[in-house]
């Protein structure tokens, strides 16, 4: 028999429990280190000699010491020799990687970057929001397209890929994915409320309830600072509800960075109320063109925004209707259908971390709209309207991203 494993953290944390349910699926002991105190604990010389980062989870083993959580969860289920949860082919493990980078490159991260600032570890900066919101959406979009004809990621059974996703969409489920958000994914709903019913997940996570609201933002603009924010709560008493998470969603693979100074809160203000224009566009019902665009150009301001339209560069790839709404609606979602875009941007240029953030940019040929052109501004007339045929062709779908 193979000596327990020591597991530094504490539960609940979504990467503490990726290797306790690797372990409860395939037989291995493994010990939770006691009295682990956050900021205390994983500062001492003997934890950095373990992971000089100082994150947890880290896993103690006979042979030395494993950390980053999906490391620590492929050690411990490569301890059983034909662990079903790595697939029962080569190319069933490929698959299985896949997914588990997946999760943590499109799912996880963008978790992360909405709910960090949510509860105070980071600074609020709403078009990091707004990115990471599209960004998540995008890949819940691609997931339960996906799953839309499957139970499990990989094969007929749960594998590593499973509990990996589960754990991050644990995360997102507790504290910011309301049930309004989540329902426009209903495979993935069905995907994740199987997946936490399992006994060898049930177990550990006991009753799991997704969130009802998105937290406020928080009013100060400085950071929390962790070590307060963490402090182990009293196991007795009543539970506190409240919407601070508990002590073990701060407890990640990857600690909250300063966010950088954005570079829009630089520009000069501007004259455009974008909330009095969405509120306008959303409630115009009739006589569109005199209301809701004439509005638009009033409010409009040249000097604090700028129009871009954008053209999808490879249209003669979308021959499919569903897939081509997906490519606009992840982005934004027989013959080529063309993908075509309008997009007011703060500021006189698009802002360098919008391209540098979101790559589908690169798929796209950006123009600035010359508003001194009455044939561009009637361009820009056509596609707020949502016209019919658009350029002499049918319109397949319309979204708008407001």
């Amino acid at each position: 028999l193979l000596a327990p494993l020591i597991l530094y953290g504490a539960v609940p944390n979504k990467n503490v429990f990726k290797a306790l349910i690797a372990a409860e699926y395939s037989g291995v002991e493994i010990e939770l280190v006691k009295d682990f105190e956050w900021g205390v604990t994983n500062k001492t010389p003997e934890f950095l000699k373990m992971n000089p980062i100082g994150k947890i989870p880290v896993l103690e083993t006979p042979d030395g010491p494993v950390f980053e959580s999906n490391a620590i969860a492929r050690y411990v289920a490569r301890l059983k020799e034909g662990n079903p949860l790595l697939g029962s082919s080569l190319i069933e493990y490929g698959h299985i990687e896949q997914w588990i980078d997946f999760s943590s490159l499109e799912v996880d991260s963008n978790i992360l970057r909405w709910f960090y600032p949510r509860f105070g570890y980071a600074s609020f900066v709403p078009q990091v929001e707004e990115a990471a919101i599209a960004g998540l959406k995008r890949a819940l979009t691609a997931l339960n397209s996906y799953l839309a004809s499957k139970t499990y990621l990989v094969g007929h059974c749960v594998t590593l890929a499973d509990i990996i996703m589960t754990c991050n969409l644990y995360m997102g489920f507790s504290h910011l994915l309301t049930k309004s958000f989540t329902e426009e994914f209903p495979h993935v709903e069905r995907y994740f409320w199987t997946m936490v019913n399992q006994p060898n997940v049930a177990k550990l996570f006991g009753e799991v309830k997704q969130t009802e609201s998105v937290p406020p933002i928080p009013s100060a603009s400085v950071p929390a600072q962790p070590k307060e924010a963490e402090k182990p709560k009293e196991k007795s008493g009543p539970k506190n509800e409240s919407s601070k998470p508990k002590a073990e969603v701060l407890e990640q693979d990857e600690a909250p960075k300063p966010k950088a100074k954005n570079p829009l809160d630089l520009l000069p203000p501007s004259t455009m109320i974008l909330d009095e224009w969405k509120r306008l566009y959303s409630n115009t019902k009739t006589n569109f063109r005199e209301v809701a665009i004439k509005g638009f150009w009033e409010m409009y301001d040249p000097e604090g925004y700028s129009l871009w339209f954008c053209d999808y560069k490879y249209n003669d790839e979308n021959t499919v209707s569903f897939v081509t709404l997906n490519k606009v609606g992840g982005f934004l979602q027989q013959a080529p259908y063309k993908v075509k875009g309008l997009w007011l941007f703060r500021g006189p240029e698009i802002p360098q971390f919008i391209m540098d953030e979101c790559y589908d940019m690169e798929l796209y040929e950006w123009t600035k709209v010359d508003i001194s052109d009455e044939n561009q501004k009637e361009r820009v007339n056509q596609m707020i309207e949502d016209q019919e045929p658009f350029e002499g062709e049918a319109l397949l779908d319309a979204k708008c991203f407001k």
